[in-house]
């Protein structure tokens, strides 16, 4: 080949290089606009943490228990799924706390129909919305646990107001009984305060879909003589021990070892 060859040869294959060279570095995802991130599971613990990536979802059952779950009852609104709530117990005494809030949420949610002192004028009955007085012989004479099945599921015109989670809705029950004149207790009623204003005059941070891990144990803690560690920010906020002795006993922790073994055995003979 000759030098005039060679050089033609060599300056084509540049010419390749440059034409295909814009295509290959296009394809290279200089900026991926968000599309793929890293990804973590659930409850898979950050590196060498003990706290888990995430909380609890949204609407999960609380750690600390729930009142009546749901797959207890279910959420129609009939007659006989809140009579089979009527039983339920009012666990939270009507402290000046209880009623605070109950007042609040009362504001929010309950005035609109009932009326600032439940009686049945709230400004909805202005636009034909029957006025459902709270404050009668009957009504007193409703359980608390009937009249948390009421929030919870709704009846009749009744909407369903579960989004006042349980605890708020046992403070809503107080502030009813105190205007009702049954608890002994004298509450303020009207408005919270003036349209717009927010901070304490609003909802707080959801509880059941908490913002804080329920307790963890690092899968390490299940290898024979781990250490079951609960994780120290749910520990601290929870009242858990920071440190605890593996709930795995010594037939469990012997078998599993038997199992890994066995495991180990079948891997190997089908690697050979």
């Amino acid at each position: 080949m000759s030098v005039e060859s060679r050089r033609a040869f060599v300056r084509s294959r540049v010419r390749v290089l440059l034409l295909v060279a814009p295509l290959l570095l296009t394809a290279c995802e200089w900026f991926t606009d968000f599309k793929r991130q890293p990804s973590i599971w659930t409850w898979e613990p950050v590196k060498d943490t003990l706290t888990p990536s995430r909380g609890n979802p949204q609407f999960s059952v609380p750690t600390t228990g729930t009142a009546v779950a749901g797959f207890q009852v279910s959420y129609g609104a009939f007659p006989a799924t809140i009579d089979s709530m009527a039983n339920l117990r009012n666990p939270t005494p009507p402290t000046d706390s209880s009623l605070a809030n109950g007042r609040k949420y009362f504001a929010i949610n309950c005035v609109p129909c009932h009326g600032d002192r439940a009686m049945g004028d709230g400004p909805a009955t202005r636009y034909g919305m029957p006025g459902i007085n709270l404050t009668t012989d009957m009504t007193k004479a409703r359980t608390d646990g009937y009249i948390f099945g009421m929030i919870r599921n709704g009846r009749g015109l009744m909407p369903p107001y579960n989004r006042i989670e349980e605890m708020d809705r046992w403070d809503v029950i107080n502030y009813l009984r105190a205007l009702q004149g049954v608890s002994g207790k004298t509450v303020e009623v009207g408005a919270l305060a003036p349209p717009g204003v927010t901070g304490d005059k609003v909802p707080g941070p959801t509880v059941l879909g908490p913002n804080r891990p329920a307790p963890f144990t690092p899968p390490r803690s299940l290898l024979p003589g781990g250490q079951a560690m609960t994780s120290p920010a749910a520990a601290g906020q929870q009242g858990l021990p920071t440190a605890a002795p593996s709930p795995v006993t010594e037939t469990t922790t012997r078998a599993r070892a038997d199992s890994a073994k066995a495991r180990d055995s079948v891997r190997a003979r089908s690697i050979r």
